[in-house]
């Protein structure tokens, strides 16, 4: 299993959904699948097969979650540096085709939301910006070709 990189925020964000899934909802379905089961001939008991599917889902999700933190590698956010673009960091990139200008944070996967701006370091143009300094410009093939970014600024 691949190792997770993730923010102390992140982390305790994984546990709570984790407690929730465990604490609320999987006593939830165990609730259906009991009443369902009330019903009568499971043979024929639509009620019951879709609890039972859901309980599936259910396990496996935290299944994986719990393998997530398993394998999760917290980062010392007092060692985040911003010499070079590194997870973690805020980068203010200009588009130098269309020149306009983006803020993104890099995050782990996990973290990733694009309403909030934070891309996975996993992501192309995350990959294309790591290691770069303020004023260089990275190359960063993307599906509609390639873009060039200059780096602006390089924030924690």
């Amino acid at each position: 299993m691949a190792i997770t990189y993730m923010t102390e925020e992140g982390y305790n964000k994984l546990l709570a959904e984790i407690n929730y899934l465990e604490s609320v909802k999987r006593p939830e379905i165990s609730a259906q699948i009991a009443e369902a089961r009330d019903k009568g001939d499971l043979t024929e008991n639509a009620e019951y097969d879709a609890a039972k599917d859901a309980q599936g889902i259910l396990e496996g999700k935290i299944a994986q979650l719990k393998n997530i933190i398993a394998n999760v590698r917290l980062i010392d956010e007092a060692q985040i540096k911003t010499d070079v673009v590194q997870i973690m960091n805020k980068v203010k990139i200009k588009n130098l085709v269309n020149n306009a200008v983006m803020t993104y944070t890099l995050v782990a996967d996990s973290e990733a939301d694009l309403k909030e701006n934070k891309i996975a370091v996993s992501t192309p143009i995350a990959k294309g910006l790591m290691g770069k300094k303020v004023g260089e410009v990275a190359e960063i093939k993307v599906p509609s070709g390639v873009i060039k970014f200059e780096v602006l600024e390089i924030s924690i």
